[in-house]
């Protein structure tokens, strides 16, 4: 039985990798709070995220969280094209048609990333790769921590635009009632847009804070998209807060597992945990019925 020693480290890391988990589940599901789909490509554009602060590190010298200034910015306006110019017109109103259109993005997104960057696994070498930070007793890597930080700012600027901006408004009138926005005066489409690049730009803030301490290649994520349905499904569907508590008690999870069952058994402990909430509140911990 390991002692306090070892469990407080291991607590901390998995709040570490938590809230990096549900910084890719806030952009999920904002997504799904608002266009009310899945979006099967979202392990992909998280990939090509990371593959943006990778070779803006190797090509140009920029540190991955002053990357934090492009990529973002970047994956916003390549998730607003693919919503206005893909994935919105060959839907046809149709949220079936637009599952198919995610999940052939995904397709595609992949194997041309592995045509262009081949299979090989990447990573950058920064200064402080391998410092750690004493908290608590415990001795957590630097990126880690400041992974741990921006995941928290990021879940708060986007609630402050969720709740205190006209886009903002617009967005929860459009996820409660498509057709009353619209007889309001909403542009729809271009709400649709926005929140789905708003969703992809937070794919790009985790590309900048995981790629210090993580690596890159055309399959990393789906490991990530994987738990953050998971994380989604937990906290409640269209829930924010729900996806930060989820994602933080994932990581926790994870790491708890991982300490007592070792690393290949570590992550039974996630999906046992989503088939009891599923069993006992089929609506996640923080969602309500509808």
């Amino acid at each position: 039985m390991p002692d306090m020693a070892i469990i407080v480290p291991s607590v901390l890391n998995g709040l570490t990798t938590g809230a990096l988990y549900a910084l890719v589940a806030l952009g999920l599901t904002l997504i799904y709070g608002v266009l009310h789909i899945i979006n099967f490509a979202h392990g992909a554009l998280l990939m090509l995220g990371l593959y943006a602060v990778y070779y803006l590190n190797v090509q140009f010298g920029i540190d991955p969280y002053v990357a934090l200034l492009i990529v973002p910015p970047g994956m916003f306006a390549l998730g607003y094209a693919l919503q206005r110019g893909i994935i919105g017109r060959a839907s046809h109103g149709r949220d079936e048609n637009i599952l198919l259109v995610t999940l052939g993005l995904a397709i595609v997104i992949e194997n041309l990333s592995l045509f262009l960057f081949k299979s090989d696994t990447r990573i950058i070498d920064v200064p402080y790769s391998f410092e750690v930070v004493e908290i608590l007793g415990a001795f957590l890597p630097l990126p880690k921590v400041v992974a741990f930080a921006g995941a928290l700012i990021t879940a708060a600027l986007l609630w402050l635009i969720m709740s205190k901006t006209d886009l903002g408004r617009a967005i929860r009138a459009l996820a409660k009632e498509r057709k009353g926005a619209k007889l309001v005066g909403i542009d729809v489409e271009h709400v649709f847009a926005m929140s789905f690049g708003l969703g992809i730009a937070c794919l790009g803030v985790a590309a900048c804070l995981l790629l210090p301490s993580y690596y890159v290649n055309p399959q990393v994520g789906h490991g990530f998209v994987l738990i953050a349905f998971t994380i989604v499904v937990l906290g409640g569907m269209g829930s924010f807060v729900g996806a930060l508590l989820g994602g933080l008690i994932i990581g926790v999870v994870e790491a708890l597992g991982g300490l007592f069952f070792g690393e290949s058994l570590g992550q039974l402990g996630i999906f046992l945990i989503f088939i009891l909430v599923l069993v006992f509140r089929p609506t996640g911990l923080l969602g309500h019925k509808v």
